[in-house]
């Protein structure tokens, strides 16, 4: 069955939307559920929330830094979790963090917290196609949707059994490195996106290096929507708060649905 999260992109989609997901750290401060419900309020067809990790690979000098305040601050899994249980979002949430956590936690007890917590999926970057089994058999039980992601190297037979595996949508990772703001848009972006349209028909999204309302603009000409952490989390670690975040939001919104 296609769950929450799926389901929301795909009605987007089907009204001619162009998705966007921004990145929340779990955590950072003291009104960071309320950047949450800002950036849905603003136009997000769903939110992304990090859930802090001491060593997260994938991520760039921004998401780290906030990861440590976060951490600083006694953020834990139980914790963030308890928060959005007490949310009132209105748009589907996706959880990213790294397979460490999962596994400490157990993936049953992990995946009844997701779900227990009104959270509709799962993004564990750190977790390959091949070891992924066991956790999203165990995901699917329960109606949590794996995100998987593609890598601008992946070979063309690997990319259909990626988007068969993934749930929610297809995270197209748009250029080699981890997460950060850049000047312009990585041809790589386009071109995953490309190949993985090619082969399926969920929801294709580009997420890492996308910066600016421009680049989101130029990833959808391709993708499906896109995927905002740096350049959001930055603002946050600036002090802006909810009001800075949802201006950023509204900027991209604007922008993809004027083309």
């Amino acid at each position: 069955m296609t769950g929450a999260l799926e389901t929301a992109l795909r009605g987007g989609r089907g009204a001619g939307r162009k998705l966007l997901v921004p990145y929340v750290t779990g955590g950072l401060d003291g009104a960071w559920l309320d950047v949450v419900r800002a950036v849905a309020d603003a136009g997000a067809d769903a939110v992304e929330i990090g859930i802090p990790f001491s060593d997260p690979v994938m991520d760039g000098p921004v998401i780290q830094l906030a990861s440590e305040r976060a951490l600083e601050r006694a953020a834990t899994p139980s914790s963030i979790f308890t928060s959005l249980r007490e949310g009132d979002i209105g748009v589907p949430l996706a959880v990213m963090t790294y397979y460490n956590i999962c596994f400490h936690m157990g993936h049953e007890r992990f995946a009844d917290s997701l779900r227990e917590a009104g959270v509709a999926a799962a993004i564990l970057p750190d977790l390959p196609l091949e070891e992924v089994g066991p956790w999203a058999e165990v995901a699917d039980r329960v109606g949590i949707e794996t995100v998987m992601l593609a890598a601008p190297t992946a070979p063309d037979d690997r990319l259909p059994r990626v988007c068969e595996r993934a749930r929610g949508f297809v995270y197209a990772v748009g250029l080699l490195g981890v997460t950060g703001e850049r000047d312009e848009l990585a041809s790589s972006a386009t071109v995953i996106a490309s190949r993985l349209k090619a082969v399926t028909g969920k929801p294709v999204l580009v997420g890492v290096g996308i910066s600016t309302p421009r680049q989101a603009v130029e990833a959808c000409e391709v993708a499906d929507g896109v995927v905002v952490g740096s350049a959001l989390v930055r603002r946050l670690l600036d002090g802006e708060g909810p009001t800075g975040a949802a201006k950023l939001v509204e900027s991209f919104r604007s922008a993809l649905d004027a083309g």
